[in-house]
């Protein structure tokens, strides 16, 4: 027999019906003590469907044994755990509020499609709080306990009528997962477009895999939608791969800083992201009370009351909203879309400076002796082109363009067309109103991104740098613009990633490719700006055959220059310097994944700067790739252990 309001249900009294999701329902309930003493709390009742599966019921008490045991500001607590007729429930802390999903619906109605640049951050990071306090806890032997929430998402997070924040569904997740991928193979519905890229390659997951989560949830907030939507197949090769637009593309309000700490998050590499959500959450407060010191939870508050003011009303609540709050809310609802950016923000593109001062590095962000240093010095000269130049892209068609005002700009002031390489008459620029309807190649994105760069606006190029990755993310071209362009702005992680995708997807052979590679080589990673200045001079003058030429002179395949950059490592190494041999150790690993010591050198080199898990990682493809006898087997077995 179905339950209803007022029935009893163990010790509870059910007050209302909530909901039904994928396992289970939700009651609003009270506990029922002696002399008239109740206590609101949420029950979530298995369904009955559930009762059944013994693999996934024996997942799901050890887990909510564990879950049971977590008490903390930002976790919703359980407070109980039981079976009643035979279906099992959970009784937890009931959040005067709304699921953020909720929130977010209510207030894209009210005219906000995102929400405030405060408010999100603030939510971010309470968030993040809570789940470092998960992510530590340790049994009472002192070992930690391993737990990782798995289903971060706006589903799992309420926000409280006085600002509080609270993450649900601790430790019931893991559970979920089994019961999702029995009933779905390799998908949890609905829950994909959440996965970090471990997650989506089938790999084991850990701490960094909520922070990722926490990120994409930061980013629906602050850009009114997910970095990848669609169907599960490509979401999923998306995701895995990293390809989505950087939050700025999308919000070109967004300050860079906060659009730097949020691609840190959402680095696909997890050992390129936030190393906690500790890390993350600290980074968040810094931002938020270094640019809106007298925020409080107060604000979170007040608008969750004015956006559910009905509901409150429904209820008899009467919660008051300050007249400034309200004031505040006209300049938030302004609709939030990149067609239409704030007007200053486009006057400020325009009237770049050629040398703008670049943004202030991250604190905390972990020294960058990546590949992209290289780059970084380049286009700090305003030379490093020479690459760019030689966009002989083949004709690859895109989807359609968004319809956005950047983009109409780029058509109304067309870019002069560089010497070296004219655009192809027989292809038609688009015009006004025909983005929808025509399709743009990379050579046209190569164009105008080349045509704005040489106009100094590198804003606007970036923009476009970063649609033609999203528009067609297996260009490699799209890449280089977009790596080069980062480390521009002296985003050295960002550019690294696109290096690195720049490679992987350019045949080997291929002459931009050869000729990155050499110029990194050449240049020790920090290139004589005399020496480089003549060299992309030489580049963007001649012809693009130039680099053809060059990297046929070479005559070294990936596997030569692998072993080069693996006996640099290891003399940096021999040196002690072990930062500097990150760098070229990276590269011998990009250019020959199956090297077994090119693994040993980056975990080596890893270990010595107390990288453990990085280290661990790279130790343990060495073990797998290098044969019985290798003479560094014993000692890398013994630090593994």
């Amino acid at each position: 027999m179905a339950l209803q309001a007022g029935d009893v249900f163990g010790r509870y009294e059910l007050v209302s019906w909530l909901g039904r999701g994928g396992m289970a329902e939700t009651w609003r309930a009270q506990l029922v003590g002696d002399a008239g003493v109740t206590k609101p709390v949420l029950i979530k009742k298995v369904l009955p469907e559930y009762a059944n599966d013994e693999a996934f019921i024996s997942m799901f008490i050890s887990e909510a044994r564990i879950s049971a045991t977590l008490s903390h500001g930002n976790v919703a607590q359980v407070f109980d755990f039981g079976r009643v007729d035979g279906e099992y429930f959970l009784a937890m802390e009931f959040v005067d509020g709304q699921p953020l999903h909720r929130v977010l619906k209510r207030a894209a109605k009210q005219g906000m499609n995102a929400l405030p640049i405060p408010v999100a951050v603030f939510i971010a990071m309470e968030m993040c709080r809570g789940l470092h306090y998960a992510h530590t806890r340790t049994d009472s032997s002192g070992r930690p306990l391993g737990i990782v929430h798995r289903d971060i998402s706006p589903d799992n997070v309420l926000v409280g009528y006085e600002g509080q924040v609270k993450i649900v569904d601790f430790g019931i997740a893991k559970a979920q997962l089994l019961r999702g991928f029995k009933t779905a193979p390799g998908v949890v519905k609905g829950k994909y477009l959440f996965f970090s890229p471990e997650q989506a390659r089938g790999e084991e997951v850990d701490a960094r895999t909520d922070v990722w989560a926490t990120g994409v949830v930061l980013y629906e907030l602050l850009c009114g939608r997910l970095p990848v939507e669609g169907p599960p197949p490509a979401v999923m090769m998306r995701i895995a791969r990293g390809e989505f637009a950087a939050p700025k593309v999308l919000r070109p309000d967004l300050p860079d800083a906060l659009n730097e700490l949020l691609l840190r998050a959402l680095a696909p590499a997890r050992d390129m992201r936030f190393e906690s959500s500790h890390e993350f959450g600290d980074a968040l407060a810094g931002y938020l009370y270094s640019n809106f010191p007298r925020f409080s939870a107060m604000t979170v508050a007040h608008l969750l009351r004015f956006l559910f003011k009905a509901e409150l009303s429904q209820e008899g609540r009467k919660l008051p909203v300050p007249r400034s709050f309200l004031e505040e809310m006209s300049a938030w609802r302004t609709p939030l879309s990149i067609s239409a950016p704030r007007a200053q923000r486009s006057q400020s593109i325009e009237t770049t400076p050629s040398n703008p001062e670049a943004p202030t590095p991250i604190q905390g962000m972990p020294r960058p002796v990546l590949y992209p240093l290289a780059l970084a010095v380049l286009v700090g000269l305003g030379a490093s082109w020479w690459l760019l130049a030689n966009a002989n892209a083949p004709e690859v068609h895109l989807g359609p363009l968004p319809d956005t005002n950047v983009l109409r700009r780029v058509q109304e002031v067309p870019p002069a067309p560089p010497e070296a390489t004219p655009p192809p008459p027989a292809t038609p620029r688009p015009t006004e109103g025909a983005e929808n309807s025509k399709p743009v190649t990379v050579g046209d994105y190569l164009a105008k991104i080349r045509g704005f760069i040489g106009q100094q606006d590198f804003n606007t190029a970036k923009v476009l740098a970063n649609d033609c990755v999203v528009q067609h993310p297996d260009a490699p071209q799209c890449r280089l613009f977009l790596s080069v362009i980062e480390a521009r702005f002296r985003n050295l992680q960002a550019s690294a990633e696109h290096y690195e995708a720049f490679v992987r997807l350019s045949p080997e052979g291929d002459p931009n490719r050869t000729r990155a590679i050499e110029l990194l080589y050449s240049s020790d990673f920090d290139p004589d700006p005399f020496d480089v200045v003549l060299l992309l001079g030489q580049l963007t003058e001649e012809s693009p055959g130039i680099a053809s030429q060059a990297s046929a002179a070479s005559g070294r395949s990936d596997r030569d220059w692998s072993r080069l950059f693996s006996k640099r490592a290891a003399e940096y190494a021999k040196r002690g310097k072990y930062y500097e041999a990150l760098g070229p150790a990276r590269m011998c690993v990009l250019l020959t994944p199956q090297n077994a010591d090119c693994h040993l050198i980056l975990g080596d080199s890893y270990q010595r700067i107390s990288k453990r898990k990085q280290s661990r990682d790279h130790y343990l493809l060495f073990l797998s790739l290098a044969p019985e006898p290798h003479p560094a087997r014993g000692r890398v077995s013994a630090i593994i252990k």
